[in-house]
């Protein structure tokens, strides 16, 4: 398998305890996705009862299409962090601000 190494902000915390990649607070995707144009929802989450194996791995942010957000630089997250929680019934971008 060919990889790629890339440095991205990561996941410093999902409270979305229902997302199978969420282990103790912690995102285990290899990357997330944030949003579309205007809403910064974890595209990512995916709600299951059994949860990701590989807990050695923290999740960085691949994209974010919130083109709104002021941590949002040619569709990239460039915040230090982010953390993702539950906003009406949705998983979402805790770290999202307005331009």
């Amino acid at each position: 398998m060919k990889k790629v190494t890339l440095e991205m902000p990561m996941v410093a915390k999902c409270a979305v305890n229902e997302c199978a990649y969420n282990v103790n607070s912690n995102c285990h995707a290899r990357a997330i996705t944030i949003g579309d144009a205007t809403h910064p929802g974890c595209d990512t989450f995916m709600g299951a009862s059994q949860h990701a194996k590989s807990v050695n791995r923290i999740a960085g942010i691949g994209a974010c299409k919130t083109g709104t957000c002021k941590h949002n630089e040619d569709f990239e997250c460039m915040a230090d962090s982010v953390q993702v929680g539950m906003v009406h019934n949705e998983a979402n971008c805790l770290t999202f601000a307005m331009r």
